[in-house]
């Protein structure tokens, strides 16, 4: 075989292989048992904020299709305030669509009052964790009320947007001497956007991360904006492998903003991405 043939039926033989054309007999060494996959400490889920264009069932169902399995439920598609009607019905379309709500919020709380209702509305929603952000002053009120509920609140950072905590140090700050459940919610896409390192901030407050928020962004300044995974700055890559590693237990949900009143195309682009990158971890 010259040379053009040699590399047309290799390259030909590959492809029928890949579609499951052509048997294939394996020798001796092939037919080892393949070695088993460690489950990653972590799952993959999805920010309520990402369907604020849509109605909760059309979320679930691109859910499905996506097979991402838990959100972070927001208060457009359940007010604080439903009865409990409203709630259990709520609750049976996640069933149905085989999704799972760990957590409310983000939720701003900038009274007392809105502070007891986002805790007595994650005790009704049935869950344990608050993706909250509370103005300073109320930290004392969350510090009591995370012991008397057993709940967990993740602050959530909203990187150069904001002076309300902008990163996981002004958070740490102000949490470290309060209850170790109150913590953070690490966007890691506003994490860069404040010129952070990514995986030295990770590493340094991986003790308080409760939730994390992942997206890809076009630039590490205050004017980068959420971009498809991949298509970014941010090496995904050894991030995931330091999660791992630290034993992360917490759910990395995917915020996807942008083309929000058409999220599927870029949040499908987004996650499997992402699976790419998971499979070999």
């Amino acid at each position: 075989m010259n040379r053009r043939c040699f590399v047309k039926s290799g390259l030909g033989l590959t492809s029928l292989l890949a579609l499951g054309s052509v048997p294939f007999v394996a020798g001796p060494q092939a037919q080892a048992a393949a070695p088993v996959r460690k489950a990653l400490p972590f799952r993959m889920g999805c920010a309520g904020y990402t369907f604020v264009k849509y109605n909760l069932e059309t979320a679930l169902q691109m859910m499905k299709r996506l097979d991402i399995r838990y959100m972070s439920l927001k208060d457009f598609h359940l007010p604080i305030n439903a009865d409990d009607a409203k709630i259990a019905e709520v609750l049976a379309l996640f069933k149905k669509y085989e999704v799972t709500p760990y957590a409310v919020g983000p939720i701003y709380m900038n009274t007392e009052a809105e502070v007891k209702n986002a805790f007595a509305y994650a005790k009704r929603v049935g869950v344990d964790m608050i993706v909250g952000i509370p103005k300073y002053e109320l930290l004392p009120l969350v510090d009591e009320l995370v012991k008397e509920y057993n709940f967990k609140v993740a602050i959530h950072i909203h990187g150069p947007d904001t002076p309300l905590f902008p990163d996981a140090t002004d958070v740490w700050k102000h949490v470290e001497k309060l209850d170790s459940r109150i913590g953070i919610c690490y966007d890691i896409a506003h994490t860069v956007r404040t010129g952070a390192n990514l995986l030295e901030d990770y590493k340094k407050y991986s003790s308080r991360i409760y939730d994390m928020h992942i997206r890809d962004v076009s630039q590490a300044t205050k004017s980068g904006h959420c971009i498809e995974a991949g298509r970014g700055i941010i090496d995904f890559r050894p991030f995931f492998a330091a999660i791992a590693k630290n034993n992360y237990t917490g759910v990395c949900s995917v915020e996807y903003e942008k083309d929000m009143t058409d999220v599927l195309p870029g949040l499908a682009e987004t996650t499997g991405y992402f699976n790419a990158i998971l499979k070999y971890l």
